[in-house]
């Protein structure tokens, strides 16, 4: 049996996320899977690393899946591609070991969030950007960003509807960058909650915007209660950028 580790980018504009919610279903898991059913004749499930929200972009999704059939790297790259939608594609196709897996092998991830910052709007970024138009302090919002930092309990910060999973993540980095119009967050951590990465680039605009004080993100981490965290950002300037793996 061959596990095929696949490489994937997608804009998730039109979808429902990844994650399969059923036949027929718009989402990019589902699309994935249909093709590779065809290609080897069987039912195929894929193992995503991350299960993106619905209208969020990748531009590095990891996943995996296992056949009996006999293929080569390049007949499932250029199957795929060749069947997909286009805003969906594999970049890269590798046979791994049979204990790899994409979701417990995952030692770190990084999301990327675009803020298009003028008083203008992008016409061309617009599906994949959230438009501020007053000007954001940075400053504070790198202040802010520092409170997220380490291990903490993120109950305040998702909107996860399971109360047995560990709602306890670690950030290892929040990280900005400037450029042309645009600011870039870049979040790094071991995993991340339903909303988590949003509703915490959420909080960062009201402080970039004088709405919250940095100080403030202590006490909302503490209360555990999601009312407190105010603004969600928009799912179309969200993208997972990265993946680390652990050393099988």
């Amino acid at each position: 049996m061959n596990n095929f580790k696949l490489k994937i980018q997608y804009d998730g504009g039109r979808y429902k996320g990844w994650q399969r919610l059923g036949s027929g279903d718009q989402s990019i898991q589902g699309k994935i899977e249909n093709v590779l059913t065809e290609l080897v004749g069987e039912v195929v499930e894929i193992v995503g690393c991350s299960r993106t929200d619905a209208g969020v972009h990748a531009i590095e999704q990891i996943a995996n899946f296992k056949t009996n059939k006999n293929l080569t790297e390049v007949e499932v790259m250029e199957y795929l591609n060749r069947y997909l939608p286009q805003d969906i594609s594999v970049v890269e196709v590798e046979i791994v070991p049979d204990r790899f897996h994409a979701r417990y092998n995952a030692q770190d991830k990084t999301y990327l969030y675009k803020i298009w910052n003028e008083s203008y709007s992008n016409p061309f970024m617009r599906k994949y950007s959230m438009h501020i138009e007053k000007k954001l302090n940075i400053t504070e919002m790198k202040k802010a960003s520092q409170y997220f930092i380490g291990k903490h309990d993120f109950t305040s910060y998702s909107n996860a509807k399971s109360k047995k999973k560990s709602m306890v993540r670690e950030i290892f980095s929040i990280d900005f960058e400037e450029e042309g119009g645009f600011i870039s967050i870049r979040v790094r951590g071991d995993g991340f909650l339903y909303n988590m990465v949003r509703k915490i680039v959420g909080t960062l605009i009201e402080v970039g915007l004088g709405e919250k004080e940095a100080s403030s993100i202590p006490d909302i981490l503490a209360s555990k209660e999601r009312v407190q965290t105010g603004l969600m950002a928009h799912a179309e300037g969200l993208y997972l950028e990265k993946i680390e793996f652990k050393t099988l």
